[in-house]
């Protein structure tokens, strides 16, 4: 008899649709840190997604289990000067659904954004992380992030 397969190992991955995209604001959102700053699904993300969908340097992804979006995560590539030209992934937005967190979910969506950026040509990938996410910090270490940079954040 053969194991079952983990969710992590049946989850797949596809672009996001508009239909998708309240679903994607509530695992935003179910976060203490987020959810203030991400507020309730409402026109805002509605024009965010337009923006996002229309740019070409910006893709946002779902992971979807058993027909069920259970993950999200958005890519931004950005061309640069710096590093002889290169163009960076920026990986923002990272959530799994907290009743699958801990279950190589996470680290599969991670997968998928490294492949992206390598198929874009980036030359590394990059994010932030609220201080106030111990758990996320030790995720991201667990891949090879390192915490080489300060960042800043200014409201404007």
């Amino acid at each position: 008899m053969t194991e079952p397969l983990s969710p992590a190992d049946r989850v797949t991955f596809r672009l996001a649709r508009r239909a998708d995209l309240a679903r994607v604001v509530e695992l935003i959102a179910d976060d203490a840190v987020a959810a203030a700053r991400t507020g309730a699904f409402g026109p805002a993300h509605e024009a965010a997604f337009a923006a996002i969908e229309a740019s070409p340097n910006d893709e946002l992804w779902v992971a979807e289990l058993d027909g069920d979006v259970v993950g999200t995560m958005q890519l931004t590539f950005v061309p640069g000067i710096s590093r002889a030209g290169a163009t960076r992934l920026l990986v923002e937005a990272v959530r799994v659904d907290a009743r699958l967190r801990g279950q190589g979910l996470g680290r599969r969506l991670m997968e998928r954004a490294h492949a992206r950026g390598r198929e874009r040509g980036c030359a590394l990938a990059q994010l932030t992380s609220d201080k106030a996410r111990p758990d996320a910090h030790r995720f991201y270490r667990s891949l090879g992030y390192a915490q080489s940079h300060e960042g800043f954040k200014l409201p404007l």
